[in-house]
């Protein structure tokens, strides 16, 4: 599998350091404590490795948003790792590896589903934010606002541009996936989710202006929700990801392969929808050939029937129990005026991990 270049990329402004190629998708996030500071060396274009021409076109027109793709790609591992937190596959990255999820993602599952959308939704929210907090010089504001203004407010403000941040993860994120295979088919609709996620959760913020509070005048901008609005309603869509099939059939360039709903009694997914068409494994015992660490050692929740709780997270084989004492603030006063004083409690805990 060809390498991801949203991932070459990430790598290449994060360290400043030569970027391998040959890596299989997403695989060359490098996010390690090594690196230090987002942007610090210059980027060149062409010392990225195996760029297509639409790539190596666009990241010269618009290199001055780079760190903002880069950004948004560590936002989406941060989401992601935020949201599995609980789960057997918990979005485990690598420290001291380019393949910072190791071989997880070559497989067309329901987890390489959501990482594609929410890495490409974190590429359009960074580059959406960052263009309205006037980082770069070729996109701002949204100028074209929706609509009149209601009873009772005004425009004002800056409304994020979240069309720019879609088109920038578009144009260079799906730029690879021109192949006529499943899985460009499959990573192209996932990414397209994911960014169709941004647009539908814009939504009006208004700031009240007046004396006292008395909202004498109110003006009003569009603006992206919290990232993790995103990545909650991804990750619902994770859960209801539908299962494809492959479908190969001659078109006048040759063969394509295309991808069609394995149930035909269900509703067909829609644009918003994850699609995948490989069973996942059920990550509970190490295996280095699908990338799983196991469960082995994770903190489980013993009150819970859920996929966090003993039961299922140690796949039944059991759990360990041993306490910990934990220093905390507590009978904290408030002072006038103007401190808080604390003291320091020892307090008991039970630790739940599995066998």
């Amino acid at each position: 599998m060809e390498p991801h270049l949203l991932g070459l990329l990430l790598g290449l402004l994060l360290s400043g350091t030569r970027v391998l190629a040959g890596y299989p998708i997403w695989w060359s996030l490098a996010l390690g404590q090594q690196y230090t500071s987002l942007g610090s060396q210059p980027l060149l274009c062409g010392a990225i490795p195996g760029l297509v021409p639409k790539q190596l076109r666009f990241c010269r027109n618009y290199i001055e948003i780079m760190p903002s793709v880069a950004e948004g790609v560590k936002l989406g591992i941060q989401e992601c790792q935020h949201q599995f937190r609980g789960r057997r596959w918990n979005c485990t990255t690598i420290d001291d590896s380019l393949a910072i999820f190791g071989p997880v993602l070559d497989k067309a599952t329901r987890e390489s589903a959501f990482v594609h959308a929410i890495a490409s939704a974190g590429v359009a929210f960074a580059v959406t934010r960052s263009c309205a907090e006037g980082t770069s010089t070729i996109c701002g504001c949204d100028s074209h606002h929706k609509g009149p203004p209601g009873e009772g407010w005004k425009w004002g403000g800056c409304s994020e541009d979240a069309d720019f941040g879609v088109l920038v993860s578009r144009e260079f994120a799906d730029a690879r996936e021109n192949r006529p295979d499943a899985r460009s088919a499959m990573n192209k609709h996932n990414n397209e989710a994911g960014r169709t996620t941004i647009l539908d959760h814009m939504h009006l913020k208004c700031k009240c202006h007046g004396l006292s509070g008395s909202c004498e005048v109110k003006t009003c901008w569009w603006a992206q929700p919290d990232f993790r609005a995103i990545g909650d309603f991804l990750k619902d869509k994770y859960d209801s990801a539908s299962e494809m099939v492959v479908e190969k059939h001659r078109e006048s360039r040759g063969w394509v392969e295309t991808l069609r709903a394995k149930y035909a009694l269900f509703k067909p997914p829609t644009e918003r929808d994850l699609v995948y068409y490989e069973n996942s494994p059920n990550f509970c015992e190490p295996n280095p050939e699908t990338g799983s660490f196991g469960t082995r050692d994770r903190t489980c929740n013993v009150t819970s029937h859920g996929i966090d709780g003993c039961d299922l997270l140690c796949c039944g084989r059991g759990h360990n129990t041993r306490t910990e004492k934990r220093k905390e603030k507590c009978h904290c006063v408030f002072h006038w005026c103007c401190y808080v004083s604390c003291q320091e409690c020892v307090r008991i805990y039970d630790v739940h991990t599995c066998k």
